[in-house]
């Protein structure tokens, strides 16, 4: 069989895409032996490095449900995606084994594990969030990364709708698939070699003519102010919130991305933000991953890092699966 060969732009994105899971797989772990800690616990002692045990009781580079599902969604993109697919993955990984780090499910949102629960009940069932205000945590966030290198250059319509369902399999509220979309923006940017501050910039730039165009509510885009305003940096780091509301996630990962120079840098910030660490250590690594490369991850941690071999061959799947190589 003749070797393939791609372009030089085709390996940058193969080569993001392998850094964005990988620093979101980071982040998780950096986040998991400290979740649910206060702030003021990590003020007294601040994560500096990968840690064992700890909340979950589980070894060192051992990543969370973020990271789980981040890896359902990466894996149905490299088998042919559809929306059914990642929900299948989805509910594979609660019930049957899929993208566990050591074979156990040792933290999960109650909001997934009620629509994977509905998902396991109902096989016809695809779209199993819920739409009320309390279905606005962040475990759809958590997990779309991954889209951000499919359907790249489709229309804005199209592709807020592709979100709005990948969302929707867990969280189906209108504000967390925004949230979703305005995080996959700012993907985009770094993506085409913007700095975090260009392409934070570039996004409150767009949004607002997006979520006029997508028919987004005047009372829902309200809740994107702070992030819109291009101020988000500039707020205090006692004002920036923790915990498993999307909108706080969502603010959290900005904030660290926008303030901090490093990859190890923003990703610790986000931990020792406390609370709801793995999460927010996720997408903040998510992004800084993609961002910053994957040599500027400390190869201390990525030495630790659960099934890495299985991480790296995953990306470079799910990059041919999305085109990108």
């Amino acid at each position: 069989m003749a070797a393939t060969t791609s372009s030089p732009e085709s390996q940058l994105r193969a080569a993001q895409l392998r850094a964005a899971l990988l620093g979101l797989a980071v982040g998780d772990a950096l986040g998991v032996p400290v979740e649910f800690q206060s702030r003021a616990a990590r003020r007294l002692d601040p994560v500096v490095t990968m840690r064992e045990y700890g909340t979950h009781h589980q070894p060192a580079g051992t990543w969370s449900d973020d990271a789980s599902l981040t890896f359902c969604l990466a894996q149905a993109l490299a088998d042919g995606f559809t929306v059914g697919t990642v929900a299948e993955y989805c509910r594979r990984w609660y019930y049957g084994n899929l993208w566990r780090p050591h074979g156990l499910v040792f933290d999960i949102g109650i909001t997934t594990r009620e629509a994977l629960s509905r998902l396991q009940a109902d096989d016809n069932l695809i779209l199993a969030g819920g739409t009320d205000e309390y279905s606005n945590g962040n475990g759809a966030l958590m997990r779309i990364l991954p889209l951000a290198f499919y359907q790249i250059d489709a229309p804005l319509a199209e592709r807020f709708q592709l979100i709005r369902d990948v969302s929707a399999i867990t969280h189906g509220h209108i504000r967390s698939a925004v949230a979703c979309l305005l995080y996959l923006e700012v993907a985009r940017y770094l993506r085409a070699g913007r700095p975090p501050t260009a392409a934070y910039a570039a996004m409150c730039q767009q949004a607002p003519a997006q979520l006029h165009e997508l028919h987004i509510p005047a009372s829902e885009a309200n809740h994107f102010e702070r992030i819109l305003s291009g101020r988000l940096p500039d707020v205090a780091a006692a004002a920036i919130d923790s915990g498993g509301y999307v909108m706080h996630t969502l603010e959290a990962s900005l904030w660290c991305l926008l303030r901090y120079e490093t990859y190890a840098e923003t990703v610790l910030a986000a931990v020792n933000l406390g609370d709801d660490t793995d999460t927010t250590g996720a997408v903040t690594g998510g992004l800084a991953g993609l961002y910053y490369g994957e040599s500027a991850i400390p190869p201390e941690w990525r030495a630790v890092l659960a099934r890495r071999a299985d991480i790296e061959e995953l990306a470079a799947r799910a990059a041919q699966g999305t085109g990108v190589s």
